[in-house]
């Protein structure tokens, strides 16, 4: 007999202060965690819900709990902090998740992080490579911010509004410049959330935000699979991200909008249910092909054993795709 689902709310002790975290599914050790860190101008329930709602992936959430984190001071309803707190560095936040899952009795996890929450997941596997067996990292940018960059965000602190700033953190120029119902709605959100000061807060600590110092040599030890939306304002980063990672066991996914997970769910949903079938899990689950443009290319080695085989190009056309592939594989989509 199934267990009861459960989406319930906590507020777990850490030592660095406290975090606000969101459990739902079927509570099950076996299986690791699908735990989520939310990006800057949002919180675990505006960030995640378009994705981990969608219908088909539905069976995801079926067979995995989900771990929401919520930043400090990010959720829904949480109280301004009061004028000089001292907001937790990148590290620090980082460091706050061990206690997570040890609250929650999970001995490992799948990361998925947007923007902000990525480069927090990122620090967090780097630090603690036991404890995550794949990572989803979207929008990601390694990289401390450089002088020109520096310069460009105090300047632009001075001429823009916080809500402004976060929107083009948040969307490409072309979705800015259209003024569509979503940057509507995300904006009148954050203008008028009652924790404003606690976003700014945030804010101000991803952009300063140390390098992750990872290349070839320095790297995850684990399956990765980056997405980025074209023309998105980190487009570049993750790109440059892809090129210092493992190409054995990356997948670099780009999608059409910065907003990936409205615009894009069901391209994101596959790609992620090829990705955790490449680590074991979900052998059975149906599967139906990416779809591909004309630029798009599959490298991988896998073979229906689980042992490697000799690495293999799928080009448009070809008839392969209908196993799903392995973490060691490099897969650039565009749709």
């Amino acid at each position: 007999m199934n267990k009861p689902e459960v989406n319930t709310q906590h507020n777990v002790e850490t030592p660095h202060g406290v975090l606000h975290v969101t459990l739902h599914g079927t509570r099950t050790t076996r299986r690791p965690a699908i735990l989520t860190f939310h990006d800057v101008g949002l919180d675990s329930k505006s960030c995640f819900s378009p994705l981990f709602k969608f219908e088909e992936m539905q069976e995801i959430v079926k067979n995995f709990t989900l771990i929401h984190i919520d930043a400090p001071g990010q959720e829904e309803g949480a109280a301004a902090y009061p004028t000089g707190y001292q907001y937790p560095s990148m590290e620090t936040i980082a460091e706050m998740i061990p206690a997570v899952l040890q609250f929650f009795n999970f001995r490992t996890v799948i990361g998925v992080g947007v923007g902000a929450g990525a480069y927090i997941l990122s620090k967090f596997t780097l630090a603690n490579p036991d404890s995550v067996e794949g990572l989803v990292l979207i929008n990601i940018d390694t990289n401390a911010r450089g002088w020109i960059d520096w310069a460009a965000q105090k300047l632009s602190s001075v001429t823009s509004s916080l809500t402004e700033q976060i929107l083009s953190h948040l969307f490409s120029q072309e979705e800015l410049s259209s003024n569509t119902d979503l940057v509507q709605s995300h904006r009148e959100r954050i203008s008028k959330a009652s924790n404003l000061i606690n976003i700014e807060l945030l804010w101000k600590t991803y952009n300063s935000r140390r390098d992750l110092n990872i290349d070839r040599n320095c790297t995850f030890k684990c399956p990765v699979m980056l997405v980025v939306g074209d023309q998105a304002p980190y487009e570049d980063a993750a790109v440059e991200c892809n090129s210092k990672l493992d190409p054995t066991t990356t997948s670099f996914l780009k999608v059409t909008n910065s907003y990936v997970f409205l615009f894009s769910p069901a391209k994101l949903t596959e790609a992620f249910k090829y990705f955790i079938q490449g680590m074991g899990y979900m052998a059975s689950s149906c599967m139906t092909r990416l779809s591909r443009s004309r630029t798009t290319s599959l490298s991988s080695s896998y073979s229906m054993d689980g042992s490697r085989s000799r690495s293999r190009t799928l080009s448009q056309g070809s008839q392969g795709g209908q196993m799903p592939p392995s973490p060691s594989q490099t897969m650039e989509v565009s749709c």
